[in-house]
């Protein structure tokens, strides 16, 4: 592995959603005895845990070349070996909306978290797809593009 970034929700955001699960549970308990004063909490708490969870679970890599296959860019699912890739550039936070909005090829390979400042566009040279690039929510841009061997240049 020559880069690995997982794409998680901010830690604030933690704190927020069980503060606002365990008040959902107050509501439904009520001050009731027996089984509505435990079970509320029990079968409500975990699901922002999972929510969370399942939100941040996308993972960024970059992974080296070994004898039976080739390096390749990983985003979630999706794999993308890196001799198909041309050139590449970071997306700042202020040319992001521009980036996602007019600037946006509608056939662009897009994984956008909102939570996630910046951007890394990374152009694809190969004739067989018709996806000219992939646009990618990243922390650290640069580093994503020095891992692919790309100069970082803004875009």
């Amino acid at each position: 592995m020559i880069y690995s970034e997982r794409l998680g929700v901010p830690l604030w955001w933690w704190p927020v959603a069980v503060a606002i699960t365990f008040l959902l549970a107050a509501e439904i308990h009520m001050g009731a005895p027996g089984i509505r004063a435990w079970l509320p909490y029990v079968v409500l708490l975990p699901l922002p845990v999972w929510a969370l969870l399942w939100l941040g679970r996308i993972r960024v890599e970059v992974t080296a070349a070994d004898s039976q296959t080739p390096a390749e860019l990983r985003v979630g699912r999706a794999h993308l070996p890196l001799e198909l890739i041309s050139r590449g550039g970071a997306v700042p936070r202020t040319a992001k909306s521009a980036a996602m909005g007019r600037q946006l090829d509608p056939m662009a390979f897009v994984v956008h978290r909102p939570w996630v400042a910046e951007m890394a566009l990374v152009v694809l040279n190969d004739p067989d797809d018709p996806t000219p690039y992939w646009l990618i929510s990243t922390r650290k841009p640069a580093q994503l593009l020095a891992a692919l061997g790309l100069e970082p240049s803004q875009g």
